[in-house]
């Protein structure tokens, strides 16, 4: 093919393509679309005539080295309802013109790794496979309704600005991948909303300059891989994983929401929410989040050995109100998050929650959330006792001001402690327990101290024993007595001075025993409350 002259096109060139260089050159719209919309659906079985069709060489030559505008005019590639023939290969080319496609067919792959455009916009195209590693655009990269049958790779690619990706659907590729964005970069927004994957959505390693929105979306997973593998993902404000309200103009072919689709609490006549779905596990660990990592109502379909992973995450906040999962585990094993807000209802149940080593410095529960239910919590993350988990717990409780309820979570801790214990100490464990809570409700040791005495001092005011010395001995006071023998250490003038005969000598040793018991529960549970653990 000759090369382009500024006075006119190249030989060889079709009418339908002759049109397409002329538009290209005026940056105007070349327009195939009928005039019956059923004949414009791109993902249509009908087959399109050679009256719609370009060649992809074509194609490639206006982008890689296309004749000049005409005065006063940009050139662009805009073309709507065209089928483009053969291979667009566009691989380590620098594509200067705007390219705008609306409603095309591409009969074979789109190639344009490592290429170079300004800004690309694609809008409910049918493409078999987009192979974009390292791509490389100023401006925008828009795909919005496309379908593509073969997975999308945007390996370490450079968005320049938004990424907008809405209401596509992406079936895998060979090796079960939908799309496989590793190492990809976003300088403002990543924008996947309402979007349907067949296959792992991977984003390993890969940094959004401002949010990324994933609002009712449904992730599925291919044969044994996640639904959505993003490990070491940086986002600089917040990753959505929320429902969306959708109606009849979220599916309006016409036209794409410039800021996405409708969020939660926007409903109206005529909308539905529709949950994000993730069928198939999800890994976020050690992902860096700047604002909040949200779930709400996000349903999450496990099977027994998948996981909702969260191991190492850093983030302000943690908006953990999704569904319950029914299946697999939550991991939030080394987690760091400043706030956390849940529900009761969101968390799994007995063996579905890890979270050793899990850092929060704030609890706002979403809903009503008693602390037995609190406590389930940490005992569902903890099949084997750990005290960590009670800690953590009992510290944020206290620097909200909870102080009671911290002391119950740290009984808690000591009662699940004692179930590891050999038979002695657990059964010294039940008496502290029974008798002053392990010093976590020290009203309890006063009131046996109380029955103690009062029973004492009746038992012994029925007898007048003898002196030891008759001439050094205080006025017997059975009371006084009774309670100089329930005090350890300190000595209040009775104790040491009078004959007890054998029965009660052994009832002054049972009241001496149970002094010791009742000062020591009391002693250990005072330092663990000056130690505030």
């Amino acid at each position: 093919m000759t090369e382009p002259l500024d006075d006119g096109p190249p030989d060889g060139l079709s009418p339908t393509e002759l049109l397409m260089w002329n538009a290209f050159r005026n940056g105007s719209t070349h327009d195939l679309s009928d005039t019956d919309p059923l004949l414009n659906d791109p993902f249509a079985p009908r087959p399109w005539g050679p009256e719609r069709s370009v060649r992809a060489s074509i194609v490639a030559r206006l982008l890689l080295s296309g004749p000049p505008a005409r005065p006063g005019r940009v050139a662009a590639l805009k073309l709507r309802g065209v089928q483009i023939t053969g291979t667009l290969k566009l691989a380590g080319g620098r594509i200067a013109p705007y390219v705008e496609l609306n409603g095309c067919r591409f009969e074979s792959e789109l190639l344009m790794p490592e290429a170079h455009f300004t800004t690309v916009r694609m809008v409910g195209c049918a493409i078999p496979r987009i192979e974009a590693a390292r791509l490389r655009t100023e401006g925008d990269l828009h795909l919005p309704r496309c379908r593509v049958e073969h997975g999308i790779r945007l390996t370490d690619a450079q968005i320049g600005t938004d990424l907008l990706i809405n209401q596509i659907h992406v079936r895998p590729d060979r090796r079960g991948r939908a799309i496989t964005a590793d190492g990809m970069s976003v300088a403002q927004d990543l924008q996947a909303e309402l979007i349907e994957t067949y296959g792992e959505f991977s984003l390993r390693g890969a940094k959004v300059g401002v949010s990324m929105s994933l609002r009712g979306s449904r992730l599925r997973a291919a044969a044994e891989r996640r639904a959505l593998n993003a490990p070491q993902l940086s986002v600089e404000r917040t990753l959505y994983m929320t429902g969306a309200w959708v109606s009849e103009l979220t599916g309006n072919q016409g036209a794409t929401p410039p800021f996405g689709v409708a969020t939660l609490g926007a409903s109206g006549r005529g909308t539905r929410l529709r949950p994000f779905e993730c069928h198939g596990g999800v890994r976020l660990d050690d992902g860096r989040f700047g604002d909040a990592i949200d779930l709400q109502r996000a349903v999450f379909v496990l099977s027994p050995r998948e996981e909702l992973s969260l191991r190492r995450i850093a983030t302000p906040e943690l908006r953990f109100n999704a569904e319950r999962p029914e299946e697999g585990r939550v991991v939030l094993n080394g987690a760091k998050v400043v706030t956390l807000i849940d529900r009761a209802s969101s968390w799994p149940g007995p063996g579905g929650l890890a979270m050793g080593g899990f850092v929060y410095e704030n609890l706002v529960p979403y809903e009503e959330f008693p602390l037995a239910r609190r406590l389930d919590w940490v005992a569902s993350a903890t099949p084997e006792y750990s005290p960590e988990p009670y800690e953590r717990l009992a510290t944020v409780l206290r620097n909200c001001g909870e102080d009671a309820d911290a002391r119950e979570v740290l009984l808690a801790k000591q009662r699940r402690r004692r179930e590891t214990l050999p038979l002695a100490a657990k059964l010294w464990g039940y008496l502290q327990d029974w008798t002053v809570a392990y010093g976590y409700r020290p009203g309890r040791a006063a009131l046996w101290m109380a029955v103690l005495w009062a029973a004492g001092a009746i038992a012994f005011a029925q007898i007048a024993p003898p002196p030891i010395k008759a001439d050094e001995h205080p006025q017997w006071n059975p009371a006084l007595f009774a309670l100089d023998l329930l005090l350890p250490v300190i000595n209040l003038g009775q104790d040491g001075y009078w004959r007890l005969d054998d029965q009660w000598q052994w009832v002054s040793a049972v009241l001496v025993l149970l002094g010791w018991i009742l000062a020591t529960t009391v002693a250990a549970g005072a330092s663990r409350l000056l130690r505030r653990t």
